[in-house]
């Protein structure tokens, strides 16, 4: 990541804050997330709502939540499509930087409710996502190139506090680095599964699939993206060997959407890749195209007319304040912890699950899963067998089938309607689940009563069962 003094578009040295005291760097590449960020998401909030909600009617039944968040609910209609479309139209905004200060929290608000209403629904970059939107509405990216200072001036400053900058590629280097790190695995390194798996369904591919076929293939793949995931962050920040890093990074990305619908993380991921570049690479690009287009060259020209005679602002902010250190130091130990709690199960966490969210885990393993209930009424003794995949829509099903935790929440559910009625049963799971192409094997221990175990954030669940690996 680059720093050091910079020159603003009049000629303004960059180095200090008006106070002297903060170190600062130019607000452009703030201002280039605030933009790409508010497009991304709010094509991503309006995309859930289109195909989840309005094709598929996930919402309308009963959905699996995250524990601590039981109380987030679906809206009822009209409300819930209305938040959809409110919700893109706050990606807009804060793209524009209108009413930012307003916008942009109620942005983050939004994407953070649209993650929490279906855990079946868990992707890796909508939690990192919701993540980076609230880091924004505390930031001020709203202050160059916006709406906002367009109509009031005087909020126009060039440069940001540095770690209003640089916290968003740190935390874009935690989940490079830890996605390396979860790589090194025997599927992963030894065996190259199950990426030989995904790659031989593309064996169809015209060119590529031939090649996508062999092993060799895949192992290459599978070391290459272990390597580089490790290796980028260190690259990044050394200024002669991110643009290395840079370019591998592109083929990377780019060959993960081509064979994987991954939605919007590859683009994400490049985006954030390129805030460890000097932090006014836009302005410096704006320069560039200003003079070969004349459309861009009067845009230019009228916005520094626009601020042409302020000063620039003074700038407070989270990661500006007298905070920042703790702020900064509590975000690391959070990103640090999540993606390492895993080791503090006995359990393989491909298999068991337990550390698995939250923990930059992406595309790791391959996991197929079936299953049913039996209710015992503790009364008369009568059984009666549930059919999950009934009541489910196939991706909660196949979801729930090899999440523990999602198995013991619907087994719940399931004594909790029996209870509504005046029954009292006993809930017993029979799972089957296979990993990375392996045999099925038992995964829920179906001798214990599901209706009386609790869910234990921190210990080792004995009711789930391990893999036997031949």
């Amino acid at each position: 990541m680059s720093s050091g003094t910079t020159a603003g578009p009049h000629g303004i040295s960059i180095s200090r804050s008006p106070d002297r005291k903060t170190p600062v760097v130019p607000i452009y590449t703030l201002v280039w997330l605030r933009i790409a960020l508010g497009i991304l998401g709010a094509g991503d909030i309006l995309g859930n709502g289109i195909y989840y909600h309005w094709y598929l009617d996930s919402f309308s039944g009963f959905t699996f939540r995250y524990f601590g968040f039981e109380w987030v609910h679906p809206l009822p209609e009209p409300f819930l499509s209305l938040f959809f479309i409110v919700g893109f139209g706050l990606g807009i905004a804060v793209a524009l930087g209108w009413r930012f200060r307003i916008t942009a929290p109620l942005f983050a608000l939004a994407f953070t409710y649209l993650f929490l209403l279906e855990k079946a629904h868990y992707l890796n970059h909508a939690y990192l996502f919701a993540w980076l939107a609230w880091l924004l509405a505390f930031s001020p990216a709203w202050r160059e190139w916006s709406l906002d200072v367009r109509r009031d001036p005087s909020q126009w400053t060039p440069a940001v506090p540095k770690w209003d900058v640089y916290v968003f590629p740190l935390l874009m280097g935690l989940v490079y680095f830890f996605g390396g790190i979860n790589k090194i695995n025997h599927d992963w390194l030894i065996e190259a599964m199950p990426l030989h798996m995904w790659l031989e369904r593309r064996e169809s591919m015209p060119i590529l699939g031939p090649l996508f076929a062999l092993k060799e293939t895949a192992y290459v793949m599978a070391w290459g993206g272990m390597l580089l995931d490790l290796l980028c962050p260190f690259m990044l920040i050394h200024r002669r060997l991110r643009w290395v890093a840079l370019g591998f990074l592109i083929l990377f990305h780019a060959t993960n959407h081509l064979i994987f619908n991954i939605g919007i993380f590859p683009y994400l991921s490049m985006v954030l890749t390129s805030m460890f570049f000097a932090p006014d690479w836009p302005l410096r690009l704006v320069k560039w195209l200003a003079a070969r287009s004349k459309r861009i060259r009067r845009w230019r020209d009228g916005w520094v007319a626009c601020v042409a005679h302020q000063l620039p602002a003074g700038v407070s902010s989270l990661f500006g304040s007298q905070y920042r250190g703790i702020a900064l130091a509590s975000l690391v130990l959070l990103h640090v912890f999540l993606p390492l709690r895993n080791y503090l199960f006995a359990s393989d966490v491909n298999w068991s699950e337990e550390g698995h969210r939250y923990s930059w885990r992406m595309m790791l393993r391959s996991k197929q899963g079936k299953g049913d209930y039996r209710l015992v009424d503790r009364e008369t003794g009568a059984v009666t067998l549930i059919e999950p995949a009934d009541s489910l829509d196939r991706r909660q099903y196949y979801k729930m089938c090899t999440h523990p935790d999602m198995i013991l929440q619907y087994a719940h559910h399931l004594r909790d309607q029996r209870a509504s009625v005046g029954q009292d049963v006993a809930v017993y799971g029979d799972f089957t689940v296979r990993l990375n192409g392996r045999r099925y094997q038992q995964f829920i221990d179906p001798s214990v009563d599901l209706a009386r175990t609790e869910w234990s954030w921190m210990t080792t669940k004995p009711w789930v069962l391990p893999e036997a690996r031949e």
